[in-house]
């Protein structure tokens, strides 16, 4: 044992507000209202409109603490009057579960079934499962079941039986419905370009992702943020697909359009694993380098005994 609780799940809601600072703040003290729960996080933008707080904590008080913040985004955010550059059906958008410890993802799968159940039945919220815990195919993506956003979704709940939801009413009030899943880590990484025409970012952005024909477990919209052309990712295995390796692309395809990268962006957490890759491409390292030669991985390791979490993703 190193500290840590044997069991720990890591969750990432979404939630459609990220100009309002009371808003975020109440929906953060609500999920650290709930012991054995633990904020890590939070990135707000107010172009998206959205902010991501990253949590961990023990299966049983994350989905309690998912509950209340689902519940309170409820009672503060309406869709009706909101916009945002980032799509969205509901108040908490997505609320996905990442096993971390002691868990797997079919734990984190029933973890998802389970709250979305108790949202669709005592809150009367529509609920939409996705990635791994999916009860259709179509619906392991996310990118269908936010489809036209909030305001298709309205009127399509109703009417069209392959929008009906999992759990919940097939009707949409202004909290919207959200989307409850289970998936291994991601990370969601943005790329800023010097240009302020929002179609540069949309067409690497399809030059990017994978439905597109692009990098595999790469997910990518083109975006105006700060009045700044933006490439927003999710990169769904970083293992696979190096963060590096899709920022280079963005930097070739931009070049296409006389355009450079700025900057970029880490929106909520990652694993080290992911920054040390990227290090060791950028640096041309040798093969030999290992997380180990990081001064305080290895600090960690031999005066405490302790190991960094991310090595027992592997």
């Amino acid at each position: 044992m190193n500290g840590l609780p044997e069991r720990l799940v890591e969750c990432v809601p979404n939630f459609s507000e990220g100009r309002r600072p009371e808003v975020i703040d109440e929906l953060v003290t609500t999920i650290r209202g709930v012991p054995q729960v633990w904020v890590l996080d939070v990135h707000s933008d107010p172009d998206h409109n959205r902010s991501v707080v990253t949590c961990v904590g023990e299966p049983e008080a994350l989905v309690e603490a998912m509950y209340r913040a689902i519940a309170r985004a409820a009672a503060l955010i309406n869709l009706e009057e909101h916009t945002g550059e980032h799509p969205r059906i509901g108040a908490t958008d997505v609320v996905p579960f990442v096993p971390l410890r002691g868990v797997t993802l079919a734990d984190c799968v029933h973890l998802a079934h389970r709250l979305g159940q108790r949202v669709g039945e005592e809150l009367g919220i529509p609920v939409y499962l996705y990635e791994a815990a999916a009860t259709r195919p179509e619906r392991q993506n996310l990118a269908h079941i936010r489809r036209g956003e909030y305001e298709t979704l309205k009127h399509a709940i109703q009417t069209d039986p392959e929008r009906a939801p999992d759990f919940g009413p097939p009707k949409l009030g202004p909290a919207g419905a959200v989307a409850i899943g289970a998936r291994d880590i991601l990370i969601a990484f943005n790329v800023y370009l010097n240009t302020d025409d929002v179609r540069i970012a949309q067409r690497i952005a399809r030059a990017v992702r994978h439905a597109n024909g692009g990098l595999r477990y790469v997910k990518a919209l083109g975006m105006s943020v700060k009045g700044q052309a933006q490439v927003s990712m999710n990169l769904t295995n970083y293992r696979r697909t190096p963060i590096f390796r899709a920022v280079e692309l963005i930097r070739q395809e931009a070049a296409r359009y006389g355009c450079v990268i700025t900057h970029t962006e880490l929106v909520g957490l990652a694993p080290l694993q992911a920054l040390l890759d990227v290090a060791q491409w950028y640096l041309q390292l040798e093969d030999t380098f290992s997380p180990s030669r990081v001064l305080e991985v290895r600090v960690a390791e031999v005066v405490t005994g302790q190991r960094p979490l991310y090595a027992q993703e592997e």
